[in-house]
């Protein structure tokens, strides 16, 4: 998917806004949603050149979308399924995130120090759309962001190409945490990124309000923040323990 440069951010963003009344998030669930999400994973990553042929024409992952840390977002444009995200969220070592496989030495350090890490990954969007609307990309990732927000995270992760680096850097105020490196099942190297949620999240609403959200609109997505949670996230900081309760929580949410 193609990731658009803006000129004049204020005058995007108000486009975008506009571009977000058509729009409805969702968490794909049943079975039939998510399929729709694994073959759009497949149509985008195919005509991008980013992975092999495959006879099934679908992109499933059991270990990270089966998973009870995870959230399927699909993204409709006008009733359209138009772009679907993966959100994991780890707040322990044995946390299931796809970085862990991929960038051990760079997310366990961060996870033993107690940081929540929410991570976004296989980001894709219908060719036909993406095409026609360069708001698209902002609007596929609004879902993750919204996680970072609905989950106090301390990290924020994503895994782009190269060529999407200075993307991520300008939008989200995303450092490069390791270079390209091999990616299980795709063609291609991508580089480990992540920013500083709480630190950035003002200058981001600054520049692009569309990230914006309400606390009922996260909760529609990820369910009501649990104070177990929340308690787990304090009790980490201050050097505490990982409440058990954390995990039924997540489960309750997924």
């Amino acid at each position: 998917m193609a990731l658009g440069v803006e000129s004049a951010p204020s005058r995007f963003s108000d486009r975008v806004q506009r571009f977000l009344e058509r729009v409805e998030h969702r968490v794909a669930r049943s079975p039939p949603e998510r399929e729709a999400a694994f073959r759009l994973r497949y149509e985008s990553y195919a005509r991008n050149g980013l992975l092999r042929p495959r006879a099934d024409g679908r992109i499933y992952d059991p270990p990270y979308d089966d998973a009870p840390n995870t959230w399927i977002t699909t993204t409709f444009v006008d009733g359209e399924l138009a772009g679907t995200t993966r959100v994991n969220l780890g707040a322990r070592e044995d946390a299931i995130l796809p970085s862990l496989q991929v960038y051990p030495d760079v997310i366990a350090p961060r996870l033993r120090a107690g940081q929540v890490i929410v991570e976004f990954t296989r980001l894709a969007a219908r060719l036909s759309l993406s095409s026609l609307y360069s708001e698209l990309a902002y609007i596929i990732m609004r879902p993750a962001y919204l996680a970072a927000d609905h989950f106090d995270a301390d990290l924020a992760v994503a895994t782009p190409r190269a060529e999407h680096v200075a993307f991520y850097h300008r939008v989200f105020a995303g450092e490069v945490l390791c270079p390209p490196r091999d990616y299980p099942g795709l063609t291609v190297k991508l580089a480990c990124m992540g920013a500083n949620y709480r630190s950035v999240r003002q200058n981001i609403e600054a520049r692009y309000p569309f990230y914006k959200s309400t606390l009922a609109e996260r909760e529609a997505l990820f369910g009501p923040r649990h104070s177990g949670f929340e308690s787990h996230a304090r009790m980490k900081r201050s050097g505490g323990g990982f409440p058990e309760r954390l995990g039924a929580a997540l489960a309750r949410s997924g």
